[in-house]
């Protein structure tokens, strides 16, 4: 029993930290922006895409991971230039379905321009299991895991020491505010499109080896990072992460211990349940307002 629950409980760590990455750059944009980017799921798919094309082709591993995050970190500014930034001025609604035509514009083309297939890439450091009271743990969950918790680590850091963390901060609390004492707020939006594409493009790649990918991988791994984002509030990236793995868990323990039929609804009953009861996410902070 103790060796199905660890089972279980690794799998769902090794998703959720990936749902984790993406709920961040949901988090990141969300607070720059007050959008919910509904192409991230792209990213991802992008990502891990292009990072396993280019590894079959015979490019070094290490090297088809950089180009491939620099590229759709690329994407990410491209985006947020041609199609977010001439809208600037329209309703967050409009904003949101600009996001959702983008992302559909971009599957469109990587499936014509990549094709339909599924690709995959070749496991950072081998495929032979670590066994922990008898249960398996791919030595590549651990890299998603560690990158994950690396990637925290640096946005802390990132948001904590550098001016423009902190010009981020201060336009996530008050983007007028924050442009009053000369911060470049439109600079901000760009750089925090292309911050949440590279997030994405890491979270595609590590995941890439465990569950392969595809043109229209990212549909899913979006909703669900969107579906963690929630479960964590919106407000930082500790609640991102915190959903991300509650949510990978949940899936887990359901698909092992009930039916893996009812996996994929498990994140739409968590978000109902969290917009019914805690409609500010399990971590988000309480407002009160003066009347």
């Amino acid at each position: 029993m103790l060796a199905q629950f660890l089972q279980f409980l690794f799998s769902g760590m090794t998703v959720g930290a990936a749902y984790a990455l993406a709920a961040l750059g949901f988090t990141i944009i969300y607070n720059t922006s007050g959008v919910i980017n509904f192409a991230q799921g792209e990213f991802i798919m992008l990502g891990g895409m292009l990072a396993a094309i280019m590894a079959s082709a015979g490019v070094p591993l290490p090297l088809a991971i950089v180009v491939a995050v620099v590229l759709t970190g690329l994407v990410g500014l491209l985006m947020e230039k041609l199609v977010i930034e001439p809208a600037q001025n329209a309703q967050v609604v409009t904003l949101i379905i600009i996001t959702i035509g983008a992302s559909l514009v971009v599957r469109g083309l990587v499936q014509i321009w990549l094709g339909k297939a599924t690709h995959s890439l070749p496991a950072f450091s081998g495929d032979t299991p670590i066994v922990i009271f008898g249960a398996s743990l791919l030595p590549q969950s651990l890299w998603v895991l560690g990158v994950t918790l690396a990637i925290v680590g640096a946005l802390g850091w990132f948001f904590g020491r550098t001016l423009l963390g902190k010009a981020m901060l201060a336009t996530s609390h008050n983007k007028l505010a924050a442009r009053l004492v000369g911060i470049n707020t439109r600079r901000v939006l760009l750089f925090s499109f292309g911050l949440a594409a590279l997030l994405g493009a890491v979270g595609g790649i590590l995941v890439a080896p465990i569950t392969y990918t595809s043109y229209d991988a990212g549909i899913m791994l979006g909703l669900k990072g969107f579906v963690a984002a929630v479960l964590g509030g919106l407000g930082g990236g500790l609640g991102a992460v915190a959903g991300g793995l509650i949510l990978g868990i949940a899936e887990a323990m359901t698909a092992g211990y009930i039916s893996s039929a009812y996996k994929d609804a498990v994140p739409f009953v968590l978000i109902l349940l969290i917009l019914f009861f805690l409609p500010r996410g399990l971590f988000g902070a309480k407002v009160s307002e003066r009347v």
